[in-house]
C-alpha cells in the first residue's frame, strides 16, 4: 500500500499534517517518530541477534 505513494501523495500528507499540528509542532513530532523508529529497529536487531545466538548454541550442543 505505501509503495504506491508518490511525490504528490507525500506533499498532501505534509500539508494535512501542517494544518492539523501547526508549524511549531512538526519538528517535535518528527523527532519523536525518529526516536521511536530507531528504538524499534534496535529491538528488532537485538531479537534477531538473540535468535541467531540461540541457534548457534543449540547446534554446538547437539
Amino acid at each position: 500500500m505505501l509503495q504506491n505513494i508518490g511525490i504528490p501523495g507525500l506533499m498532501l500528507i505534509l500539508v494535512i499534517a501542517l494544518i492539523i499540528f501547526g508549524h511549531s509542532k512538526l519538528p517535535e513530532i518528527g523527532r519523536a517518530f525518529g526516536s521511536t523508529l530507531r528504538e524499534f529497529k534496535k529491538s528488532t536487531r537485538d531479537l534477531v541477534a538473540d535468535d541467531t545466538n540461540a541457534d548457534v548454541t543449540n547446534k554446538k550442543e547437539g
